[in-house]
């Protein structure tokens, strides 16, 4: 029978239920970069454990002396990224500043100008497409100071960010079996063979992919350098490194990165003459960037990524682009991953159902 006390205490416990939850969602928001914190180093473990293998198996490096080697490679390789940037942005950083905003808006004005003036010298309407294409006819640089500020505060957390990483990266890779070992502890008894097999897999697999994934950007980067070296793009090393990075965004990114190449590239020959000199070489950068992505798009990365995950290039397209349309740009950049822990839980739970049989069999 339902009574007035049992009605008031479901009320009661439903309320309790989303204050709880609302807290526990807050606490997550206030926590959020230490969050960040434990996912890179979830996937720089991931691809350092093969590196830490490798120096156990072939060079017989013990344990500690392995995880502290991978940890100095890591380290050496974002030491080398941002001394490939800090010339750059000593270089340019008098362009930031607000005395220079003047100098900066007079080139882009400049070359908003030549472009007018090469529509016009085509029966173009140059005021109207540009209103069409959204582009205002008074430019407003003053966010560029503040930019500045907020590139300077994120640089002066990056030291912390990345010693906490480090840290973090440091003892899931050293203690890594007294982790399983512990883990065993909370996992049921009924299920602990295969939630342990499973993530044996996952661990194997994401690696992989991880791995794989830093092979095709070094890839695009090397392509991209190229393209701009040829057609003498000032900077080329620091923009092919940003355009190959935007590539972690699929199919969205490889579109940024040439738009972010073309404006730069066109900025780079302001000087010349925007018919004969500026419009050409753009072109042709960007003619080169598009043939470097459909290499990628169509070799590298359905090889790399197929292989790795042990899933049909098709397959991979379709889970991209379903995520993209569901969850926009992270849905994109987190659908492989998480598509294969839900393959490789999907094999270990219902390894008897056809649908997930076919999709797992390469698993």
């Amino acid at each position: 029978m339902i009574t007035s006390r049992v009605i008031t205490n479901g009320i009661l416990k439903a309320i309790a239920i989303i204050v709880l939850s609302a807290l526990g969602l807050y606490f997550l928001y206030l926590i959020q970069s230490v969050i960040i914190y434990l996912v890179v180093s979830l996937v720089l473990t991931l691809i350092g454990n093969p590196i830490l293998d490798f120096f156990k198996n072939r060079l017989k490096f013990n344990h500690t002396l392995a995880t502290i080697t991978t940890i100095f490679i890591f380290l050496s390789l974002i030491t080398g990224i941002i001394m490939l940037f800090v010339p750059l942005i000593l270089d340019q950083g008098k362009n930031l500043s607000l005395l220079n905003t003047a100098e900066i808006e007079k080139d882009i004005i400049l070359l908003k100008d030549q472009i007018a003036s090469f529509l016009e010298s085509h029966n173009i309407d140059s005021s109207k497409l540009m209103s069409d294409a959204g582009v205002p006819t008074e430019l407003n640089f003053s966010f560029l100071t503040n930019f500045f500020n907020s590139l300077i505060g994120t640089i002066s957390n990056f030291g912390v960010g990345l010693a906490s990483v480090m840290f973090i990266t440091f003892f899931f890779l050293k203690e890594r079996r007294i982790f399983i070992e512990n883990g065993k502890y909370l996992i049921p008894d009924a299920h602990q063979e295969r939630i342990l097999n499973s993530l044996h897999k996952i661990n194997h697999l994401l690696s992989r992919y991880f791995i794989g994934l830093l092979l095709q950007l070094f890839i695009v980067f090397i392509l991209y350098l190229c393209v701009l070296l040829i057609f003498g793009v000032e900077n080329a090393l620091v923009i092919a490194f940003l355009c190959a990075v935007l590539n972690i965004i699929p199919y969205i990114g490889p579109l940024i990165a040439s738009v972010i190449a073309a404006i730069l590239t066109m900025l780079c020959h302001l000087g010349g003459n925007f018919q004969t000199e500026i419009l050409p070489v753009t072109i042709y950068v960007m003619i080169g960037f598009w043939v470097v992505q459909l290499i990628d798009n169509n070799i590298s990365s359905p090889l790399i990524f197929s292989k790795s995950v042990n899933s049909h290039p098709l397959e991979i397209f379709l889970v991209i682009l379903i995520a993209g349309f569901l969850f926009g740009i992270t849905g994109m950049i987190i659908a492989v991953p998480f598509y294969t822990i839900l393959k490789v839980f999907g094999k270990e739970f219902f390894p008897k159902n056809r649908f997930i049989e076919l999709l797992t069999k390469n698993i």
